[in-house]
């Protein structure tokens, strides 16, 4: 597991591709493994080879991203990764922050979730994130402070957009990128 800068807070990543992935995390935070975490891509590319996306939900997230914001699509089918919650579903975003684009240029999609533990703020520092999660983490990579909110995370599973956790991105960009939540 490591920690990294994100354009709203600072994660938590592992390799979604391991057993156990989802439950390291939920295990680092405190909490339940049945919350899922998202996938953080490094572009459009690695998003589409993810989740089975319609048109408009590619031109709404062409719109957003990168940025702040989490789309939840219906998974691909037979794509097996280790994300907790229900496996037919996926939320992935495209963080405008050069070290996790650039991370998941390098090792493909990670997943990933706040650093923090479950039901407290997002820690804003390297070193915070360092000292909360000292045995938990290999690498802390250090892009300066975040403190802005997590990502909004939208769902567009069943046809019509809806916001399931309100975050840094305004409802009014989502609904101008997918139309009414």
């Amino acid at each position: 597991m490591i920690a990294l800068p994100t354009d709203t807070v600072y994660g938590l990543v592992v390799d979604p591709k391991r057993s156990g992935a989802a439950a390291r995390l939920a295990r680092a935070k405190g909490r339940h493994v049945e919350v899922p975490v998202q996938v953080l891509v490094s572009g459009m590319d690695q998003a589409l080879a993810l989740g089975e996306w319609s048109l408009s939900a590619i031109q709404g997230a062409r719109v957003l991203w990168p940025g702040a914001a989490t789309i939840v699509v219906p998974r691909l089918r037979g794509l097996a990764l280790d994300l907790g919650g229900d496996s037919s579903t996926i939320g992935i975003r495209w963080p405008a922050h050069v070290l996790a684009a650039r991370l998941c240029e390098l090792f493909g999609p990670v997943a990933a979730t706040s650093a923090n533990i479950h039901g407290e703020a997002p820690l804003e520092t390297a070193a915070e994130v360092a000292r909360t999660f000292a045995d938990e983490v290999a690498v802390v990579l250090d892009g300066g402070p975040c403190r802005d909110a997590a990502s909004t995370v939208v769902d567009l599973t069943s046809g019509t957009p809806r916001i399931l956790r309100e975050g840094s991105m305004s409802e009014a960009a989502i609904r101008d990128a997918f139309g009414d939540c």
